[in-house]
């Protein structure tokens, strides 16, 4: 497949993501994450024709020549394409049974639990006060995998403690989830403007799988606030492909939402 340099960082993520879902998945997409949301499309588009998307409501947009923006999960423009809105008091006994879920945060740590409650104080007179868990805590408990995703990296969201925690990753590392008594598969990656992050498989702590290009290493652990584990090899996040980047702006993202930082 033939490469292309002229992308931004969104894009590149949304094909990363892309890569990452498989044909006949069901995938629940997390508020106002746009880029998520253009690579569980692409994905849809390209190689999962059977993929299951779920907003509030079950669609499937393989045979929809363009996708009307509907990136914030306040927009219902998307109902125009559900098969199935199931009724909301049963919305939650389902998420067992789900794949892929993608989550931001205030503040993530080096064993991938996330806070998004709040900041700095004592609760509930906060600094800085966050929408909370919204959900978070009973996706992550249950579903398959997910993805956590930061329009930032920085050190004061990347720190050694979270504060408060509103998704269990991986707890306190090593078997944590299991001790909870957690039966979803916890975070896989961790994606940022700067690398892509994993786990390291004993000690569940935060690793350096990849940098985007133009990238240091040394630019990653500076803003970082706790210490990476670093592979002695450490590649270059893969770039999307033309063929990626046609979908994604003919058929996804017609405002380049994604390409606007």
């Amino acid at each position: 497949m033939s490469r292309n340099k002229d992308y931004s960082i969104r894009e590149l993520l949304a094909a990363f993501i892309s890569r990452e879902i498989k044909d006949g998945e069901t995938v629940l997409i997390g508020a106002n994450l746009p880029a998520c949301r253009a690579g569980v499309l692409l994905a849809h588009l390209t190689h999962a024709p059977n993929m299951r998307w779920l907003q509030f409501y079950r669609a499937n947009f393989s045979d929809v020549k363009q996708i009307e923006s509907f990136e914030f999960v306040t927009d219902y423009s998307g109902f125009k394409y559900c098969e199935e809105v199931p009724e909301y008091e049963h919305l939650w006994d389902t998420i067992r049974r789900y794949d892929v879920s993608f989550f931001g945060g205030l503040q993530i740590d080096k064993y991938g639990n996330i806070n998004l409650l709040g900041i700095g104080g004592q609760y509930p007179k906060l600094m800085f006060r966050g929408p909370g868990a919204i959900g978070q805590s009973t996706i992550t408990t249950y579903v398959g995998r997910y993805y956590i995703y930061s329009e930032r990296h920085h050190p004061m969201i990347f720190v050694d403690k979270c504060e408060y925690i509103t998704a269990v990753g991986w707890g306190d590392g090593g078997n944590s989830r299991k001790k909870l008594g957690l039966p979803g598969g916890g975070p896989k990656y961790v994606l940022t403007p700067l690398c892509i992050m994993d786990f390291e498989e004993k000690t569940k702590r935060m690793r350096l799988k990849s940098v985007h290009p133009g990238v240091s290493i040394e630019e990653v652990k500076n803003n970082t606030g706790f210490q990476l584990i670093i592979p002695d090899d450490v590649p270059e996040t893969e770039p999307p492909t033309k063929e990626e980047l046609q979908v994604i702006r003919t058929r996804i993202d017609l405002k380049g939402t994604l390409r606007e930082l």
